[in-house]
């Protein structure tokens, strides 16, 4: 079926076989642990912890740092690289550093790692940046798997294409506005096509590697573990899968292989995280007592995201909660006349709005604007990010509660802007919306920050969640 076509999304779940009746997510956790090796997940922007808790993310990768999460022997830890906002030479001199360090750290501590590549659902990143130059101080690998597979957001993938759930509907990944990002862009849904697109025809789609529906639901880890262990050495390998289950018995059989010397490389959405580690979806979305600040300050929305996602349910949030509205135009922020004075005032009406308890949305002007090619795009988004980044150092008041919208976003507000080292996920206060609880060395220490990814969310979740947090 040609990947530009829809599929009625009960019908096309209706027809595959029933899902592998056996839980392994006990064997999983078992199998990780008794490993003696621990998962590190390179995260190109923060939303990649939307599936975990208990778990700390790093954003510096010295030798040092990698050591110390080691030296504790965890299941997992994540590295914050926020490489989907650099260009494809400072990613790659990104990658470099880290896998030496990685190197070094794993010499130091006699801790063995696997490293999952973690990058968007919707096929956005470096991509194959990032794997390839991973491979180059860290490899050589028997293959490189592809799982962009993600439930909270709705993404599948059925009969080796990538689909997008919107509404009843499954959309062919190409076919969404995801597949025209500026920087990222692609033109086909067809996985190992997509792995040719990318590659400029270096790795042919005739020559990737698939894991089927059938066999994950039929033969179970058993026969997906054959499967990898079968894969031509230096391979790329796609998985598919519609369901929590699928992924989790991909999971286990990625143990099954990597005990009997498989080694691979990930290149993984969030889905893959949670069941590599073995760790049970949380039970119940935390509470916004959970998070929130103690004061009686406002609380802070920071939407800088441009997907259409985002701008709908940014509309929908000022439409119907009551927060106090800051928006903050793009083209003063690009003109270096303007530009200051933008920033002063917009960081005065932000901090005597959170002083005065109101809760309040400072977000970017909707007109998206672009560069005349990639790295022109990529520059503005930088030049824009610095900006809110300023403004989060302008903060005076500590807010309630504070939402980064869009991985780039929360990203540098973390970074950059609240000057955080460490912070542990605590779990989801949506699906797909982690929240991190900051470290001491952070400007604002022990706030629960809320990482809202830009594509994740019903049209009215966030005005939703804003209204919890107001009534909390």
């Amino acid at each position: 079926m040609p990947d530009s076509v829809s599929l009625p999304k009960a019908a096309a779940f209706a027809a595959l076989p029933p899902a592998w009746p056996h839980d392994v997510l006990p064997a999983n956790a078992a199998a990780a642990a008794a490993s003696g090796r621990t998962l590190v997940v390179l995260d190109d922007d923060p939303t990649g912890t939307q599936t975990v808790r208990d778990v700390a993310v790093v954003t510096a990768w010295d030798a040092a740092t990698l050591a110390a999460e080691l030296a504790a022997a965890p299941a997992c830890f994540y590295i914050l690289t926020n490489s989907r906002s650099l260009t494809p030479a400072a990613t790659r001199a990104l990658h470099r550093e880290l896998a030496a360090n990685l190197r070094a750290a794993s010499a130091a501590t006699g801790r063995a790692f696997v490293v999952a590549s973690r990058s968007d659902s919707t096929l956005r990143g470096h991509y194959p940046i990032e794997t390839d130059t991973l491979a180059e101080t860290l490899g050589p690998f028997d293959a490189t798997i592809l799982t962009p597979y993600f439930e909270a957001g709705g993404r599948y993938t059925l009969g080796d294409t990538h689909y997008v759930a919107e509404g009843d509907r499954l959309v062919p990944a190409a076919a969404t506005p995801f597949a025209r990002d500026a920087a990222f862009g692609y033109r086909t849904s067809h996985l190992p096509s997509y792995v040719e697109e990318k590659t400029v025809g270096r790795t042919r789609a005739s020559d990737v590697a698939t894991i089927s529906l059938e066999v994950i639901r039929r033969g179970g880890p058993v026969a997906v573990a054959e499967k990898l262990r079968a894969l031509p050495h230096g391979s790329v390998c796609v998985v598919n899968a519609a369901a929590p289950r699928d992924i989790e018995v991909f999971a286990a059989a990625t143990l099954d292989a990597e005990a009997a010397g498989s080694r691979f490389l990930y290149r993984t959405a969030a889905g893959f995280v949670a069941a590599r580690i073995g760790q049970s979806p949380q039970h119940a979305l935390l509470s916004p007592a959970a998070f929130s600040m103690p004061t009686a300050h406002g609380g802070l929305t920071l939407v800088g995201s441009h997907v259409p996602k985002t701008t709908t349910q940014l509309a929908s949030l000022l439409a119907t909660a009551k927060v106090t509205p800051i928006g903050v135009d793009v083209a003063a922020l690009l003109d270096d006349a303007r530009r200051a004075p933008a920033l002063a005032a917009t960081a005065g009406a932000l901090n005597a709005a959170l002083a005065a308890g109101r809760d309040t949305v400072v977000y970017t002007s909707r007109q998206l604007i672009t560069g005349a090619n990639a790295a022109a795009s990529l520059a503005i988004n930088r030049r824009v990010s610095d900006a809110l980044i300023q403004l989060i150092r302008q903060l005076s008041v500590a807010p309630r509660y504070l939402i980064a919208k869009g991985g780039i976003t929360s990203s540098d507000t973390a970074t950059r802007g609240l000057g955080v080292r460490r912070a542990v996920v605590l779990g989801q206060a949506l699906p797909g919306v982690p929240v991190w609880r900051l470290g001491p060395e952070a400007k604002f220490p022990g706030l629960g920050y809320v990482v809202f990814p830009g594509n994740v969310g019903a049209d009215t979740a966030l005005a939703d969640f804003v209204g919890q947090l107001r009534s909390a």
